[in-house]
């Protein structure tokens, strides 16, 4: 079986007016994540907008793109309406690739769909170790758990897991085996993309502001892919911006 990644992408952004349609070396973001993402193994790439503008820019450009409500709370409300509007199955399974990652991996991308293929799992994501005690500590950095056949058993802004006797004196260094960051890219199987947004919100849910906590509270299972590299910088920020248009500057000659 193969799988579709779909692309939401919102124009409106707080901290980067427009940002699906920076230009990054010639071509707005939305198309370059696309391009990237066109080089795994999905059988389709889509990107589902929240605006004509989006979608225009895609098509001058040869990507497929459908134009989906303004009005969806999260990119999860917009891939299940993108799923009803390709009229995929509920067996099949659909890879959300955020439209802020220019720099995805291929390859994670079909790992994370690969952990579906292979399990009973809802959900499948993917996680790197921890290494800088700083990033353990930040609360801006999602943390996650798993058991030992690698479901999440829970993800936190908080520390986790808590080195009782190693963090006794503050996180001055991190145990092994490392702690995992959650990276954010979802599968899901498409009837559970559809019955996620009817799901009532979970209280951990609330408190952590992390979606993927209603999941793991109504009893759905999450499946963790763990990659020893950390992906390649999203584009939430300018500052993030200009660093990526950095690193396609350097890969232009070589067409990346």
């Amino acid at each position: 079986m193969g799988f579709t990644v779909v692309i939401p992408a919102r124009l409106a952004s707080t901290r980067l007016p427009r940002k699906p349609l920076a230009d990054i070396a010639g071509k707005p973001m939305v198309v370059r994540v696309a391009e990237r993402a066109q080089r795994c193994a999905a059988s389709r790439v889509v990107i589902a907008a929240d605006d004509e503008q989006i979608v225009a820019a895609c098509g001058r450009h040869g990507i497929e793109a459908i134009l989906t409500s303004p009005e969806h709370p999260s990119g999860t409300d917009r891939l299940a309406e993108a799923s009803r509007a390709l009229a995929l199955g509920d067996d099949e399974i659909v890879v959300n690739v955020q439209g802020d990652e220019p720099l995805m991996d291929p390859g994670l991308i079909d790992a994370v769909a690969g952990l579906l293929l292979r399990s009973d799992a809802s959900m499948g994501t993917a996680a790197h170790p921890l290494h800088d005690p700083a990033e353990f500590a930040n609360p801006n950095v999602v943390k996650v758990v798993t058991d030992a056949a690698g479901l999440a058993l829970y993800f936190s802004r908080a520390p986790i897991a808590w080195w009782r006797d190693g963090f006794s004196s503050g996180i001055g260094r991190l145990p092994e085996p490392a702690p995992l960051r959650h990276v954010g890219i979802y599968a899901y199987r498409v009837g559970f993309l559809r019955l996620f947004p009817t799901l009532p919100q979970a209280p951990i849910e609330r408190t952590e502001s992390l979606e993927q906590l209603r999941a793991l509270w109504h009893g759905h299972r999450i499946a963790v892919h763990v990659t020893d590299q950390a992906p390649g910088p999203g584009v939430d920020t300018p500052e993030d911006l200009e660093r990526v248009r950095a690193v396609f500057a350097q890969l232009r000659p070589t067409g990346g």
